[in-house]
C-alpha cells in the first residue's frame, strides 16, 4: 500500500514567460509513492514535462480552482501588496538593503500568510534569486504586471523607484475599484431592500388583513385579490422561493468565477446599462491608460507592456481589445491606430495617444488620460449616489404604499356602501 505525500516542487521559471498560472497536480514517483502539490507554471504541458524530468509521473494536472467567496481566513489583499510595495520603496530609498527591508517588513506582519510570503521572498533572495524571480513564485499575489515592472526596475538599477511607482499605481487602482463597487452597490441595495420589504408585508402583514376581509363577506377588489393571492403563495412556498434565490445567486457566482464566456457576457451587458455602463467604460479606459503609462515609463517594451495591461482593465471586453491592440502593435501599427480599430476608446483618448507617440511622450499623455477619466468616474459615482438616495426612498415608498392601498381598498369600498 502506497502512502501519499504532499510536496511543493520548484519548477524553474522562464523569464520569457508572460503569464504564470497556479496548478495543482497529482502523480507517482519511481517507487510508486503517490505525490501531490501546487506549482505555478506557464501551462499544464510544461508542468507535466518538468515533473517527468524530476522522476514523477503526473496523473492529474489542472489549474488551481478559484475559491467561490475567497479563501477562508485572513487572505493577502491587493491593499496588502500596495502597502508592501510602499514599505519596500521607502526603506530602500533610505539606504536599507533589500534583504534587511524584507526582514523588517516580515517581522512587522500581523497577517500570517503575508508574513510567510515575505519571509519566503527574503529566503529566496538570500539564496541568490533576484526579486523578480522570488516574487514569480507567488503569481496570485504578484501579477504579471508587477513582475514585469520589478524586472524592468532591476535591469535599469532603479528598483526602489519602480516599487514606489507600483505602490502609487496600486493605490490609485484600488481607489478606482472602490468607486466602481460603490456605483454598483446602490442599485443592488434598492433591489434587495424592495424584496425584503415586500416579503415581510406579504408573509406577516397581509394575512392579518385577509382574516378581516373574510369577516366582511363582500367581494374584494381585483388589486386586493392579487395581493392576497401573492401573500398566500409566499406563505406556502417561502422556503422554495428562498431556495431558488439563493441557488440562483450561487449558480451565477459559480458560473462567473469559472466560465470565461459567462464573464465576457456579463461584462458586455454591464457596459450597456445606462449610467453604470458609462462609469464602467470610463473606469476601463482609466485603468488601461494608467497601467500602460506606468509600464512604458518603467522601460518595459510596449508589446510586453500591453500583454500586462490586458488583465488590468477590469473588464473582459476591454481585455480582448487590448490583446488585439498588442497584436497590431507587434506587426508595426501605431498604438493610436490599433486603439481606433477596437471601436471602444473615445476619440479624445486616441488623439492624445497619437500626440504622445508623435512627441515621444506616450507615457505622459496616457497619465493625463488616466487622471481625466479617473476624475470622470469620481464625479459620476458621486452624482449617481446623490441621485439614487432619494430614488431608493421613492421606490420603497411606492412598493409599500401600493400594498397598503391594496389592503385598504375593501375598507374604503365598505365605507362607501354605508
Amino acid at each position: 500500500m502506497s502512502a501519499t505525500r504532499s510536496v511543493k516542487k520548484s519548477v524553474p521559471v522562464d523569464r520569457a514567460t508572460s503569464q504564470l498560472v497556479p496548478f495543482v497536480w497529482e502523480g507517482t514517483d519511481k517507487r510508486g509513492v503517490k505525490m501531490k502539490g501546487e506549482q505555478p507554471a506557464k501551462n499544464a504541458n510544461l508542468l507535466r514535462a518538468e515533473l517527468r524530468r524530476q522522476g514523477i509521473t503526473p496523473t492529474v494536472v489542472k489549474p488551481k480552482p478559484k475559491p467561490l467567496f475567497g479563501q477562508a481566513g485572513k487572505v493577502i489583499t491587493p491593499k496588502d501588496i500596495a502597502f508592501f510595495s510602499r514599505q519596500m520603496a521607502t526603506m530602500m530609498k533610505s539606504g536599507v538593503p533589500i534583504v534587511a527591508s524584507l526582514e523588517i517588513i516580515g517581522g512587522g506582519q500581523k497577517n500570517p500568510r503575508m508574513k510567510a510570503m515575505v519571509d519566503q521572498i527574503r529566503t529566496d533572495i538570500e539564496g541568490g534569486s533576484s526579486m523578480s524571480e522570488a516574487i514569480s513564485k507567488h503569481p496570485v499575489q504578484f501579477d504579471e504586471l508587477f513582475r514585469n515592472l520589478v524586472r524592468a526596475g532591476e535591469g535599469a538599477g532603479v528598483l526602489e523607484t519602480v516599487l514606489d511607482t507600483i505602490a502609487s499605481y496600486k493605490e490609485n487602482i484600488e481607489a478606482l475599484k472602490g468607486k466602481i463597487k460603490k456605483a454598483l452597490f446602490y442599485p443592488a441595495t434598492v433591489i434587495v431592500v424592495a424584496i425584503l420589504v415586500s416579503a415581510i408585508l406579504l408573509i406577516f402583514v397581509v394575512p392579518q388583513f385577509e382574516s378581516t376581509f373574510q369577516s366582511f363577506g363582500a367581494d374584494l377588489p381585483a388589486f386586493t385579490k392579487l395581493i392576497v393571492s401573492a401573500s398566500r403563495f409566499m406563505v406556502a412556498w417561502w422556503w422554495l422561493i428562498l431556495l431558488v434565490i439563493v441557488g440562483t445567486v450561487f449558480g451565477v457566482l459559480f458560473a462567473y468565477k469559472r466560465s470565461p464566456s459567462m464573464q465576457h457576457t456579463f461584462d458586455k451587458v454591464i457596459l450597456k446599462v445606462p449610467v453604470v455602463g458609462q462609469i464602467m467604460h470610463n473606469s476601463a479606459v482609466a485603468r488601461f491608460a494608467r497601467t500602460t503609462a506606468v509600464t512604458f515609463k518603467a522601460g518595459v517594451p510596449l508589446v510586453e507592456a500591453l500583454e500586462s495591461v490586458a488583465g488590468a482593465t477590469g473588464n473582459s471586453v476591454y481585455e480582448k481589445a487590448v490583446y488585439r491592440i498588442r497584436d497590431d502593435v507587434a506587426v508595426g501599427y501605431p498604438v493610436n491606430m490599433a486603439m481606433k480599430q477596437t471601436n471602444l476608446f473615445p476619440h479624445m483618448v486616441i488623439q492624445m495617444a497619437a500626440i504622445g507617440e508623435e512627441a515621444g511622450a506616450l507615457d505622459t499623455m496616457l497619465f493625463k488620460v488616466a487622471e481625466y477619466y479617473e476624475q470622470e468616474v469620481n464625479n459620476a459615482v458621486d452624482a449617481l449616489s446623490s441621485l439614487l438616495e432619494p430614488m431608493i426612498m421613492i421606490f420603497i415608498g411606492g412598493v409599500v404604499g401600493a400594498m397598503v392601498i391594496g389592503m385598504y381598498l375593501p375598507i374604503f369600498k365598505l365605507a362607501a356602501t354605508i
